[in-house]
């Protein structure tokens, strides 16, 4: 169990600490001359049983409000701690908030310094802090009567008593999550190198694993691991780790960052979050500069309202929350929110989205992915999340979502699972329902594109996918023609797609004219003769030869490069296994290079080239073309 301290200045959260555990958490000189804490203090507590508390002792200065957040993320258990003779103070109440908005619901009150006032103002400061925490979660925390600078205190025995027994009781947090450690100190350890210490939030690590830094994106190795201040094999959800790290030295490494799971390493300059302002805050407006606080991540940020055009006091709306720079955040994560000046707590909530768009923000589907989302959050599956996907979503994607290593075999036979690609495929989960409709769509489509087109043979896939589907993912788009057209809904021509009981087949006189039309074309390889040469050596007008070259298209047998440039199935098919040869020797195909390869110029390697892009066989990558499809032209086709 960790345990946070909250309260003002000076009303002995150092000496508690110190009563309870033997350490003395103000290790700065700074702090030792002017008798406040400064930075965050770390102290341990040997239990009966085995186990080990961990303490967090934060300031209560309200300079430094921002450094006591960094260290109550994460805490299972309040410690606040209240001055007899003062009474409840300002960052008595700003840290209860605080405690409030993190959601940190066990605590105890030590009521301190009782030695040096009466009864009566004892009673006083338990009627003031019972008055303060009433509409909290902590209105039932015990208070405990302390002198923390007695020997044998009797309060202070009961305290630790109280908090042993809490320990024992408190659940074991979820370690099956993607690990997440919020880090709140770097520094060098002579003879073992760089040393970071926090609070792990989710998921799990051992010695040897791979984590990612967040926001830098860096690669660490974990060497060694320390939990609750001993060596150990693993460090879980819930433990105050310090991991030895290779790869990084300290120096790159600040309080507010992470180091995660590399599944969940992505950042992001938006979140959307779901915020409560408190009661006597002015109403939040859209485009509010905001301090925003997660983990121990401190970072500022403007509020676009999602919902309405102003957030009331109590009130809770949808944000999202535009940040000075890339921050790393999960779905579910806690934070808090202080004003522009940074000098006043002023709300808080829960994160929901850490990708969130730049565009349609307010838009219906994405009203529904939030929906979503918050069911999720709520102690739901992932079936909302695919529920407001009718494309379904990748398992990376669903991965990042819900910072939960998903297992497709665990979900429901409702649930599609799909591995697009040879080697290493993206994987997809779909509804079936989903997946269905979009077979009728794509089917409704082509029957659409037959009723106003008789006379073409039907779109390519690239083209039937702007028309039916344009934000469907490439791969999955590419796996719902295949499975029709091996179910037999669907047929290929050539490069197009049709329905079956489209008729497109030649005529006797088209066949006739293919007769000479192909050879013609198939003998100048890959620079073959234009309609009008064709014209002139058939004899044919050129409204005629362009008009026969289009049946010889629907029919699969010939393709326009360029208009008035037609090359023969075969050639075609040679001239895509060339670009596909090179691509997998120089990993993209330019221009020059293409037309090194099949002998013709430049202008018309680059006609080339821009027809399978068109056609979809490549796509543009800067100067480079990359084959889409692993199987050839004629998978692709």
């Amino acid at each position: 169990m960790i345990v946070g301290t909250a309260g003002h200045i000076d009303h002995g959260k150092t000496a508690l600490v110190r009563a309870l555990t033997g350490v003395d958490t103000d290790r700065l000189k700074e702090e030792k001359a002017r008798g406040i804490s400064i930075e965050l203090g770390y102290a341990y507590l040997p239990l009966a049983d085995g186990g080990v508390l961990g303490f967090i002792d934060v300031p209560g200065h309200e300079r430094f409000v921002h450094t006591m957040l960094a260290g109550s993320a994460g805490i299972d258990f309040a410690l606040l701690v209240v001055a007899a003779d003062d009474g409840v103070m300002p960052q008595t109440r700003e840290h209860v908030a605080i405690l409030d908005l993190l959601a940190v619901r066990a605590g105890a009150v030590a009521l301190t310094k009782v030695d040096r006032v009466s009864d009566e103002r004892i009673a006083a400061a338990r009627a003031e802090v019972g008055a303060l925490l009433a509409p909290t979660p902590l209105a039932t925390a015990p208070l405990f009567t302390v002198n923390a600078t007695a020997p044998a205190d009797p309060g202070t025995a009961a305290l630790a008593a109280h908090l042993c027994r809490a320990a024992a009781e408190l659940p074991a947090r979820r370690s099956a999550g993607l690990f997440r450690l919020a880090v709140d100190r770097a520094f060098t350890l002579p003879g073992h190198g760089t040393i970071v210490t926090g609070t792990a939030f989710a998921g799990r690590v051992e010695a040897g694993a791979a984590l990612t830094l967040q926001p830098a994106g860096v690669e660490v190795r974990v060497r060694a691991i320390h939990a609750q201040n001993r060596p150990a094999p693993a460090g879980t959800a819930g433990e105050r780790c310090a991991l030895n790290l290779a790869g990084i030295e300290a120096g790159r490494i600040s309080r507010g960052d992470w180091l995660v799971d590399p599944r969940a390493a992505a950042t992001s300059e938006r979140i959307d979050a779901r915020l409560t302002l408190l009661a006597g805050e002015a109403p939040l407006r859209t485009y509010t500069p905001l301090h925003v606080h997660f983990g121990a991540t401190h970072a500022t940020a403007h509020a676009l309202l999602l919902e309405g055009e102003t957030l009331a006091p109590v009130a809770s709306a949808r944000v999202q929350l535009v940040f000075d720079r890339s921050v790393c955040g999960v779905a579910g994560e806690r934070f808090v929110v202080r004003n522009a000046q940074a000098t006043r707590t002023i709300g808080g909530g829960v994160l929901l989205d850490p990708r969130a768009p730049a565009r349609r923000r307010r838009s219906p589907a994405r009203r529904l992915w939030l929906d979503a989302l918050e069911r999720v959050l709520a102690g739901g599956d992932v079936l909302p999340l695919l529920e407001a996907a009718p494309w379904g979503l990748c398992l990376s994607e669903l991965t990042l979502a819900t910072a939960a290593a998903v297992e497709p075999g665990a979900l429901p036979a409702s649930v599609r699972h799909i591995v697009t690609g040879r080697a290493q495929g993206e994987q997809f989960l779909v509804l079936e329902r989903h997946w269905q409709a979009q077979a009728e769509r794509l089917c409704a489509a082509l029957d659409a594109f037959h009723a106003a087109a008789p006379a073409e043979p039907g779109p390519d896939a690239g083209r039937l996918r702007r028309i039916a589907a344009p934000t469907a993912p490439e791969r999955l788009w590419r796996a719902l023609t295949e499975e029709l057209v091996a179910a037999g809904r669907i047929r290929r021509r050539g490069a197009w797609l049709q329905l079956p009981e489209h008729a497109d087949e030649l005529s006797a006189r088209e066949r006739a004219a293919t007769e000479r039309l192909v050879p013609l074309m198939a003998a100048g390889r890959f620079d073959p003769p234009w309609v009008r040469e064709l014209a002139a050596r058939t004899g044919e007008p050129e409204t005629r030869v362009r008009q026969l070259l289009a049946a010889l298209g629907r029919a699969g047998l010939a393709h326009e490069v360029v208009h008035d440039l037609w090359y023969d199935a075969a050639a075609v098919a040679a001239l895509a296994e060339v670009l596909a040869t090179l691509a997998r020797e120089h990993g993209g195909v330019e221009a020059a290079r293409f037309r090194d390869a099949i002998g013709v110029g430049r202008k018309r390697a680059i006609q080339i080239l821009e027809f399978f892009d068109r056609v979809g066989y490549t796509r543009r990558v800067g100067a480079a073309h990359l084959p889409r499809a692993e199987g050839g032209w004629h998978a692709a086709r």
